[in-house]
């Protein structure tokens, strides 16, 4: 998260100009990576001015000026802090004399009281007529100017905590003080004065309160700035390949008087010291009590947590509603201008008039939509199944109907996919189309049918597909993938045909570990200087982006957890393949795919015309023991997952292997409560919704009468001639439509085909079409890596790719890997034993 938002939410509002100018400082950055960019190539006209000096004299520069404003900032208001801690303590030990007095007897002391206490009256009038504004609050004014001193030149504090909570602090104040005074009052009879005294009081409290908030805004103050000092050095360093940092912090800002260790401690010292004047006023002398009641009046420290690659996909999907990319059923669009704000009228939903033999109609506009329309025919057409009599058996037929509701309502996305997933168990139970294992197969009942499609839904398919999210979440976390991404692309130099293809490969390996719903989002973000650096409209930035998404797909074959899709084809197969039987077969394959994607981007984009590359900077901080710890578990998890065929007596399941990562990184607090809730759940639940279908398919008898009436058509054809038809519908279908619902529902007919042939090879005829869906890319909407691709945008707010540059580069893409997997893809199967 970008520290610029820790300056600006936790900030002193009154002194927001004179903490450290980060954003400018960061501007000052790319323009320096831009002027040593242009100083080592193009024409001498588009060279800068400042050439001739170095980066690290012109950065030095603009960090002194915000050093010194820093520092004589500081020392104005540690000045005058001091000077008012001084006088406030004075106060107390003038109001502990006071109270002291009322336990002498009244012969000797009834004068000195009331002396005092107008002495006191008449040094607040004093101080509210000395140029003071007359305060909002309510209450007497002699409250008010007892509360109120004179301020600094830079600034005053118009909303202090204490006087937002006036009328808390004054009841906790009397309760408070009752105590105290309350001994008084057997032998001084004079109740005048004891309101004085019990009314000053409680102005002392709240003045005590206001210098102690005003003090620990000050030490924020100076801990936030040296943070701003070191993370934009780190920055400049790493962007501008300098080593300032360690050298400009350790001589100038350490040294520096704000920061200086001696500095700290004697704000601490003066914390101290109106904590024990606060204790000896209100609790009795006791000063923890005292903290933790003045504590309870600062403002909660904001931090910034480094995101989980999912919390930025969250970020990406509501910048995709605010683009107005997708419509919600009553006809709303995230129209950023269309937001309501305050003074505006209530919002009205548009109408349409609609002319009917009866009259004219004014209906809503959602009600008349294409949206509404397809919603009203894919529901005709399952009551038109459920009653037109297709299958000899009621639970086939509800099935089926099920079965084509649920595909359309997925093909055509009228509503959100992973609610038509949730719409799987309700029919199923409703509609009976579950049957009893034993003979003599009676359907389910209500009950019984809740609980065997609940357990579907739950398996250890959705465990390790949890694992796959949660390693993917630590890994983003600690940065470990992006440590590992631009290491490798930092080795790939600054030619264009280099780069591409340094991209693409670590955009492959990203998928492969960290699943292709996350790999783009992290790609993305890594060549950011990059195209930051390229002109408007470069082909290069348009190769590069759309070879990361192409990329993205590809590695989306590579390991089981690389995409959802993989992981239903896992829970589909039997015996499901081991991990080393997955990469010997998909290993060569992504690599000669990779090849020939990469020579028809080269063709089609001609990226090396007159580009000048950027080289990406690796990261240069050493490995911390938590990021060690990450690594360790995440290579220990993937190497039982390679040897959970071997370990199935000890573990049973990789589902149960997945558990291992998840409770260790947090149980220990690696990740938190928040990074859970941010997981894709709907990825999850659409996976829960298919394998609940699936399971109804099967249970109900459906997918066998389906599958033999397949298998005598297709009973002339050879086993390569079955996986080339296959393989090709289901690339057809899946470009046009999700690839983890293509999987869903394609997959487990084309296992029980190749289950009924001759020659049986029902995982061979799977693993070929799970490759296939991750290969459909012909379209910006197919598949996740295309979608981020097609948003992603230029500092102008244009994007740098069209529809027009998927189909010319996507579609022969997707027919080149589907000739690579039916020619290589097929004999690695037959070796591995598929």
């Amino acid at each position: 998260m970008k520290f610029s938002h820790s300056i600006q939410f936790n900030a002193v509002p009154d002194w927001s100009n004179h903490y450290i100018a980060y954003s400018t400082l960061k501007k000052l950055i790319y323009s320096l990576e831009k002027s040593i960019h242009l100083a080592s190539g193009g024409d001498g006209e588009s060279r800068p001015l400042i050439q001739h000096d170095e980066p690290e004299t012109i950065f030095s520069r603009a960090l002194d000026v915000e050093l010194e404003k820093i520092g004589s900032f500081y020392v104005i208001k540690e000045k005058e802090l001091t000077d008012e801690v001084e006088a406030l303590l004075k106060e107390v030990a003038a109001f502990e004399e006071g109270a002291e007095d009322h336990t002498r007897p009244a012969t000797r002391s009834s004068e000195r009281p009331q002396l005092r206490y107008r002495s006191q009256s008449a040094r607040s009038r004093h101080s509210t007529e000395d140029g003071q504004e007359d305060s909002d609050e309510d209450g007497d004014d002699e409250a008010t100017g007892l509360t109120k001193r004179r301020r600094g030149s830079f600034g005053r504090r118009r909303t202090i905590p204490s006087a937002m909570l006036a009328s808390t602090t004054d009841m906790t104040a009397s309760t408070d003080l009752t105590r105290s005074l309350r001994r008084y009052s057997v032998t001084y009879d004079d109740y005048a004065e004891q309101a004085a005294l019990f009314s000053n009081g409680i102005m002392l409290k709240k003045k005590i309160i206001d210098v102690y908030v005003r003090l620990c805004e000050l030490k924020s103050y100076s801990q936030l700035n040296r943070t701003g000092f070191n993370k934009i050095l780190k920055k400049f360093d790493k962007i501008c390949d300098c080593r300032l940092r360690s050298k400009y912090m350790n001589s100038f800002v350490d040294s520096a008087y704000p920061f200086k260790p001696e500095t700290t401690k004697a704000l601490e010292e003066q914390i101290h010291r109106i904590v024990k004047a606060y204790a000896e006023i209100v609790t009795d002398g006791d000063e923890a009590a005292a903290t933790k009641d003045l504590r309870s009046h600062l403002r909660e420290h904001v931090v910034w947590e480094r995101n989980t690659v999912w919390r930025e996909l969250i970020g990406l999907e509501r910048r995709a509603e605010a683009a107005s990319l997708g419509h919600t059923l009553l006809g709303r669009e995230a129209d950023p201008q269309a937001t309501r704000l305050q003074g505006d009228d209530d919002l009205v939903l548009p109408t349409k008039a609609i002319s009917t033999p009866l009259g004219r109609f004014n209906l809503p506009t959602w009600l008349v939509s294409s949206t509404m329309f397809t919603l009203a025919v894919i529901f005709a057409i399952f009551v038109a199944m459920l009653l037109v009599p297709i299958m000899e058996k009621p639970e086939q037929q509800n099935c089926l109907a099920i079965l084509v509701f649920v595909s359309l309502l997925w093909a055509t996305e009228a509503i959100p996919l992973f609610v038509t997933s949730l719409t799987i168990p309700f029919l199923c139970v409703v509609l009976q189309v579950f049957l009893d294992k034993d003979e003599p197969h009676k359907r389910l009942g209500a009950k019984e049918a809740t609980a065997a499609v609940f357990a579907a839904m739950w398996t250890p398919v959705i465990m390790l597909l949890l694992g796959g999210f949660t390693l993917a979440a630590a890994l983003s976390k600690c940065y470990i993938d992006k440590r590992i991404a631009t290491f490798v692309l930092s080795k790939a130099g600054t030619k264009p045909r280099t780069v591409l293809i340094a991209n693409m490969a670590v955009a492959a390996v990203a998928s492969m570990l960290i699943s292709n719903v996350a790999a783009p989002v992290l790609c993305f973000g890594i060549i950011e200087p990059m195209l930051r650096n390229l002109p408007s409209g470069s082909d290069m930035s348009k190769a590069v982006i759309i070879g990361i998404a192409l990329a993205s797909n590809i590695g989306g074959m590579l390991s089981p957890i690389a995409s959802p899709q993989n992981v239903v084809a896992i829970g589909i197969m039997e015996p499901a393949p081991t991990w080393g039987q997955w990469f010997f077969i998909v290993i060569p394959v992504g690599i000669i795919s990779l090849f020939l994607i990469w020579i028809l981007l080269l063709v089609a984009f001609k990226p090396g015309r007159g580009t000048t590359i950027v080289p990406t900077r690796p990261i240069k901080d050493p490995f911390t023991g938590i990021q060690w710890f990450v690594t360790i578990v995440t290579i220990a998890t993937i190497g039982l997952w390679c040897a959970s065929h071997t370990l199935e007596n000890v573990f049973g399941d990789m589902g149960v292997i997945a558990i291992i990562p998840i409770v260790l990184f947090f149980g220990v607090g690696i990740l938190t409560k928040e990074d859970f809730n941010n997981f894709p759940w709907t990825i999850i639940i659409l996976a829960a919704g298919g394998l609940s279908l699936g399971k109804a398919v099967n249970s109900s008898g459906l997918l066998h009468t389906v599958t033999r009436e397949i298998t005598a058509q297709v009973e002339d054809f050879s086993l390569y001639g079955i996986l080339v038809v296959f393989s090709t519908l289901i690339l057809v279908i899946a470009t046009f439509i999700s690839h983890t619902v293509a999987a869903l529902i394609i997959l487990p007919l084309v296992y029980n085909v190749g289950k009924g042939l001759e020659e049986p090879h029902p995982n061979l005829l799977v693993m070929t079409g799970v490759l296939m869906c991750s290969a459909a890319m012909g379209l910006p909407t197919s598949g996740f890596p295309n979608m981020t691709a097609i948003m992603k945008e230029d500092p102008a707010g244009q994007r740098y790719l069209q529809v027009k540059h998927f189909i010319s580069t996507g579609v022969p893409s997707s027919i080149m890997t589907l000739v690579v997997v039916v020619t290589v893809g097929y004999g690695a199967m037959r070796v591995s034993g598929m």
